[in-house]
């Protein structure tokens, strides 16, 4: 269902430009356009958990949240896949400096007045262990990934890390607001 915002096309304190005839109103859309695109392309995994070599790139400049769709179809009993969000700050590869950088998570410590608290952070993985046989599919994360409009590129690194041996096979489309 989609919200809509009402806005005369007379300034105020009329509402409506009514005259007798018909009344005019502008209708805008007051939620953002979701914008779909594929993250990753619906392939078998590499072998021994090696990660995808050349993850897809895909621009997110101006980009305020995202949140990834995801199907993973195990190949053998115990499947799993890992998942290691990058982002770049940079709109294209700079010689000599670094340009991608691993999502991740921080944890605060105890709060107590009066005592400096110290937050954990660490380079996150996300994994998906199958429950069963067939194409699972899932979304991640749960609430919207804040971008802030910050993140010029963006890339998923996957690997199969449950049964090495009989690698699966996942697609990804991430949606961007």
């Amino acid at each position: 269902m989609r919200a809509y915002r009402v806005t005369s096309t007379v300034r105020p304190p009329f509402l409506f430009n009514y005259t007798g005839g018909l009344m005019t109103l502008e209708l805008q859309n007051i939620w953002p356009t979701t914008t779909p695109v594929t993250a990753r392309a619906s392939a078998a995994l590499a072998a021994a958990s090696a990660y995808d070599a050349a993850p897809t790139e895909f621009a997110t400049a101006s980009v305020q949240y995202i949140q990834f769709f995801i199907t993973y179809t195990r190949a053998g009993a115990g499947g799993a896949v890992s998942m290691r969000v990058e982002l770049s700050p940079y709109s294209a590869d700079i010689v000599g400096v670094e340009d991608w950088f691993r999502h991740s998570c921080v944890a605060c410590g105890q709060m107590s007045s009066g005592a400096d608290t110290t937050q954990s952070a660490q380079r996150a993985t996300v994994v998906y262990g199958s429950t069963g046989a067939g194409a699972e599919m899932f979304v991640w994360p749960a609430e919207p990934l804040l971008l802030g409009g910050m993140v010029e590129r963006m890339r998923v690194a996957c690997a199969e890390t449950g049964a090495a041996g009989t690698p699966g096979t996942v697609h990804i489309v991430a949606v961007m607001a």
